[in-house]
């Protein structure tokens, strides 16, 4: 068992100065020089590949030769024309795998991609430094439309809705908007970034928010839609699964996503409590943030576990590379057992080491591996919390695999009512996928109610 001394989960293991050194911005922007040079290495491709390789369709050479002329306000309105929350995903997204990942340019050194995400962020941090306007809203249609989570699906959806004319009111169980962005992602990758775009956002006007609304507790899918002309779900994924093993209710074992929105919340790093002997388990980005985000706050050991191999992981090789920079040992090929605890709190966890069968099915090896810990963080995926019974229209909500059904123009199962999001299940579990389901349903419901203002001859 561990010594006391060595077991407690404990704030404080750090200097505040050590802190704010350790989680200040992972990805320093670039200067004007270093962007024209960098926008100077782009070839312009007509047919681009790197944007057919983003999820919302930015034009990456149109944006990258403005800059090379200082139009930022022209490379802004390129890249949030198609992306309204383009500055979060500048800092987030992939691009490893994505528009980079496409570029033509695609050796080392002087070959290697240019910097679609940096230059991204360049021209877009221009747009909340001088508080710009680059989009009106169109005269009021007086048609009102109800949005239900503020994470991007949502908040691209009620910008593009809000920008047509429509009135939106959004609804979250949170108290602050902004969904994954502000309560789910590493604090070092966005610092207070999440929360200046979104009220950038807002400020097109026409857009009501109202935060500590649960939809099946003190809201009701059947009185927005009686209330509403269209009704948006951007639910998200807000359950956790869980281990399923003894010892899972001991103190010192959470959810990592709790964990990491309480530290995006916590106005003190230096009162955040961190064990000194952490172990992650999962292989997403959830657990890669959970994981480094431990060690920045002070934990002596970091242990990421994951059942599989390294390139089947939900996090890409680039953060696996980038946690184990900061000293996170990450083992691969083990699934957890059993949690042993003393009194109540975690002392150690058994993992069992695995490997894939003829018909490539995971199977234990009854290898047993043990981890002495005090700290215990499960991110082991997030499934959909559906909305609680309504006598409305409960059974017409169609679910499958955990998921709402929607069609090509994201249209639910319920009349008038739109979803998108992670809680759709999306082709890519991204911020910029769940922005262009938004932007696609705002679309959709933007033709709904154009058809029914002609229909009443309202239009």
């Amino acid at each position: 068992m561990l010594r006391k001394e060595t077991a407690d989960i404990a704030a404080g293991r750090l200097s505040a100065q050590k802190l704010a050194q350790n989680f200040d911005d992972v990805s320093p922007p670039l200067d004007r020089q270093n962007a024209l040079i960098a926008a100077q290495r782009c070839y312009y491709c007509y047919d681009a590949p790197c944007i057919q390789a983003c999820p919302t369709g930015i034009d990456i050479p149109s944006f990258i030769r403005r800059i090379t002329t200082d139009n930022l306000a022209g490379a802004a309105r390129d890249i949030l024309g198609a992306n309204i929350l383009g500055g979060m995903c500048a800092r987030v997204c992939p691009t490893e795998i994505l528009c980079e990942g496409s570029c033509v340019r695609n050796g080392p050194d002087e070959l290697a991609p240019v910097q679609i995400g940096a230059l991204q962020r360049y021209a877009t941090d221009w747009v909340f430094e001088q508080n710009a306007t680059l989009f009106e809203r169109a005269e009021d249609t007086g048609l009102r439309v109800a949005v239900v989570g503020a994470g991007p699906a949502g908040l691209a959806c009620a910008h593009a809705l809000a920008r047509a004319g429509h009135r939106v009111t959004i609804f979250d169980a949170r108290e602050k908007p902004g969904g994954l962005n502000e309560y789910g992602i590493a604090a070092y990758k966005v610092l207070e970034f999440a929360a200046r775009e979104v009220e950038w956002l807002m400020s097109i006007g026409g857009i009501e928010w109202r935060g500590g609304q649960v939809l099946g507790e003190n809201l009701s899918l059947g009185s927005l839609q009686k209330d509403h002309d269209a009704v948006f779900l951007g639910l998200g994924l807000s359950g956790v699964n869980a281990l399923g093993i003894d010892g899972e209710q001991l103190t010192g074992v959470r959810n990592a996503v709790d964990f990491i929105a309480e530290l995006r919340q916590c106005a003190d790093l230096s009162l955040l409590k961190v064990g000194r002997r952490v172990v992650v388990i999962g292989g997403g980005n959830t657990a890669i943030d959970a994981a480094v985000q431990s060690k920045k706050l002070g934990a002596e050991s970091v242990t990421m576990v994951y059942r599989r191999g390294a390139n089947t992981m939900g996090a890409t090789s680039a953060e696996q590379a980038f946690a184990k920079t900061e000293g996170v040992t990450i083992i691969e090929w083990a699934q957890p057992r059993n949690i042993i605890g003393s009194n109540g709190a975690i002392t150690a966890i058994e993992f069992e080491y695995t490997q894939l069968d003829e018909q490539g099915r995971l199977l234990g090896t009854g290898d047993v591996l043990r981890l002495e810990t005090d700290s215990v963080l499960k991110a082991i995926g997030q499934v959909l919390v559906a909305p609680s019974s309504d006598a409305t229209n409960a059974a017409l909500l169609q679910m499958q695999k955990g998921r709402i059904v929607v069609n090509a123009d994201f249209q639910t199962s319920l009349s008038g009512v739109w979803a998108g999001g992670d809680c759709v299940g999306s082709q890519t579990d991204l911020t910029v996928q769940a922005v262009q389901d938004g932007k696609l349903a705002a679309a959709s419901i933007h033709r709904a109610l154009l058809q029914r203002l002609s229909s009443t001859g309202g239009a």
